[in-house]
């Protein structure tokens, strides 16, 4: 029997592995729980450099940040945000701007509750737990409506969600609805795996992940593509996520097969 910790929520199953923990301890963190691990530990051993890749992954959503901030988008809608590590949306955003607002949603408890506690003291950050696959419900939610200015430009931010979520979850139509509500000129930051590069250790991957209560959804790059339906890609368009708007070489390593397409698109 695993023993619970201070910050484990009571409703929450300790021996069944999510992928939000499992990257969690993939980037470092330490808020997963044995059976997290143990996936982490199967991924690892079907991607030996799974660590490098949540971590290149981590970057892309942090460049990709910083440049919205350049347009002077000041609004953060972050579905699937995961469980906070260093470097988050908001201590991006509100490093550049002290008033940046950010609502940060999440399905994982652990990811939920650690969340508001890091945010309890800041007024212009919220966290809250609520299914991508009700997008109205997270457009209804209180917190994010107390937050979010739907009349002005937002970001949404979809970065390592989309393959979680299956077709038969329709994450097309939701995540249509969230795009209508959005206003022209907001943008939408999309990081998404597809087993195009690497099929066979998808396959075996895919098998690891089925028992958690997100299954894997690769897609192929012209699937993602039309995730972007109605918004304009920005230079240089749908990529992998080290070769979108590398900023250092520590961006880009040198023969590294990706399994992550990146991309930001705006609202015309």
């Amino acid at each position: 029997m695993t023993d619970r910790p201070d910050w484990a929520p009571a409703d929450v199953d300790l021996n069944t592995a999510t992928l939000a923990r499992a990257y969690d301890y993939l980037l470092g963190g330490s808020h997963n729980f044995t059976a997290d691990r143990e996936l982490a530990r199967k991924l690892t051993e079907v991607f030996p450099d799974a660590k490098v890749q949540a971590r290149i992954n981590r970057a892309f959503l942090h460049r990709a940040v910083r440049h919205v901030l350049d347009q002077g988008i000041r609004q953060f809608l972050d579905i699937g945000s995961g469980i906070p590590t260093v470097g988050n949306v908001h201590e991006i955003a509100q490093k550049v701007d002290p008033l940046a607002r950010v609502a940060y949603v999440d399905i994982d408890p652990v990811a939920v509750a650690h969340s508001q506690q890091i945010l309890a003291t800041n007024g212009y950050a919220t966290a809250i737990r609520e299914d991508f696959s009700a997008p109205q419900a997270i457009l209804d939610s209180p917190g994010v409506r107390g937050l979010i200015d739907f009349d002005k430009p937002v970001a949404l931010l979809l970065v390592a969600l989309l393959h979680a979520v299956r077709d038969e979850r329709d994450p097309y139509g939701a995540l249509q609805t969230l795009k209508d509500r959005l206003a022209p000129g907001s943008y939408l930051v999309i990081g998404h795996a597809t087993h195009e590069s690497r099929p066979d250790e998808f396959k075996e991957a895919s098998r690891a992940i089925e028992r958690t209560p997100t299954p894997l959804a690769t897609r192929t790059r012209a699937e993602i593509l039309r995730f972007f339906d109605g918004f304009e890609l920005v230079e240089p368009g749908l990529v992998w996520v080290h070769e979108w708007r590398p900023e250092s070489p520590d961006d880009k390593p040198e023969q590294l097969a990706s399994m992550n397409y990146g991309g930001v698109g705006r609202k015309p």
